[in-house]
């Protein structure tokens, strides 16, 4: 008699144990990860010491490309999509480094050309100087 009571538990329990993981996994579902606080720091001082090396001179193009990416990650923060946030962040920190690369790249080109004039300059002088004829 026991063991033919046992499985009407079991059938007056299920709904109740199915509404109960039902409410856990909904719960698991609307809870937002938090905002990617580090990540949006990490853009902004990679965009201030873009800036700091010239970048808007030099890779205005990368510069204004991660300005616009880390505004977009401020956008999915106000909506609650934070994962795109981190995305858009690190798309702008990368954006904001490719820009310090480049801007160092051609500041380097700049002072290389300007040694190579340098250099011609004073073989030329040299030349003259010995009589020789360039």
């Amino acid at each position: 008699m026991m063991y033919r009571r046992l499985p009407q538990q079991l059938d007056a329990r299920m709904p109740l144990a199915t509404g109960v993981l039902a409410a856990l996994v909904l719960a698991g579902c609307a809870t937002v990860p938090p905002a990617p606080t580090a990540k949006l720091q990490a853009a902004q001082q990679a965009i201030a010491s873009a800036e700091r090396t010239e970048a808007g001179r030099y890779a205005a193009g990368e510069l204004g490309a991660a300005r616009t990416k880390l505004a977009s990650a401020d956008s999915a923060v106000s909506e609650k999509k934070m994962v795109l946030a981190g995305q858009f962040a690190d798309e702008s920190r990368a954006e904001a480094e490719l820009a310090s690369a480049r801007t160092s790249n051609a500041k380097a080109a700049a002072v290389n050309d300007e040694m190579k004039r340098s250099t011609g300059t004073l073989v030329e002088e040299m030349k003259r100087s010995t009589g020789d004829k360039p």
